[in-house]
């Protein structure tokens, strides 16, 4: 006798024709609810509804923007995609496990620009596991009102086997007219006052709060700076499919 089970959590969330388009979009950027509303074509109360439905599920997060507290930013919660779509292909069949992503390392080539507001902590982060991640990769990072390097950056950064000793913060009109690949903006405030690159690079938001308000001291933030550089790290790695997938994408079109 057929016994009958719920599809798996994820089917059950994504399946939805608005939904998936708004985790698509989600997939791409960080974005406010009117992005979201201009980028699927349907109304806020709609939209909004269904984002509900996405952050209820665990696939969708918010927060409060930093430039303008009105503002809220949704983002992809790439790990829990991740978990929720292997369990939905061996609830199918075993043999549908997903496996590991393949590992990008050396073949993802390219130029990246990360940025925040002081390039003190956030965008020099970045830019060192990146760099560490893929070095084929060119890696720069700036920001819109530099100041000196934060020792938790460099603290951090050590106990991961990364020197940042060395790195100095540069202004973002340091990188202006240059060419880049993905230019990445790690705060709320920069992505309000980033300039046009030339070669219409991809432009990605990563809507990340600063580790350095999270406490009156270095000892007090130092927490705020290790969860940083993990949800970094986790970004990075997707980053790299996607820059992968855009340089197979490029020989396959070829001169």
């Amino acid at each position: 006798m057929f016994a009958a089970a719920s599809p798996p959590p994820f089917l059950r969330l994504a399946g939805e024709t608005l939904r998936w388009g708004l985790l698509r979009e989600l997939a791409r950027s960080d974005l406010r609810v009117g992005e979201l509303v201009a980028a699927v074509g349907q109304p806020q109360n709609l939209v909004s509804y269904h984002l509900r439905k996405l952050r209820s599920g665990g696939l969708v997060t918010s927060r409060r923007s930093s430039a303008d507290g009105r503002d809220t930013y949704y983002s992809l919660d790439l790990a829990r995609c991740a978990t929720l779509l292997t369990e939905t292909g061996a609830a199918l069949h075993a043999g549908l496990r997903l496996g590991p992503a393949p590992d990008t390392v050396d073949t993802a080539s390219g130029r990246v620009l990360f940025l925040c507001t002081g390039n003190s902590a956030r965008s020099q982060m970045a830019e060192a596991l990146l760099a560490h991640r893929a070095p084929r990769v060119e890696v720069f990072s700036a920001g819109s009102r530099p100041k000196p390097l934060h020792p938790n950056a460099v603290a951090v950064m050590r106990d991961l086997g990364i020197d940042l000793s060395g790195h100095r913060s540069k202004p973002l009109d340091e990188f202006t007219g240059q060419r880049f690949d993905h230019v990445i903006s790690l705060c709320d405030r920069v992505r309000e006052v980033c300039p046009e690159f030339p070669g219409q690079p991809q432009l990605v938001h990563w809507s990340m709060p600063d580790p350095s308000a999270a406490g009156d001291t270095p000892a007090a933030s130092y927490p705020a700076f290790q969860r940083t550089a993990e949800q970094l790290a986790i970004r990075i790695d997707y980053l790299l499919q996607t820059i992968a997938r855009d340089d197979n994408r490029g020989e396959e079109a070829g001169p």
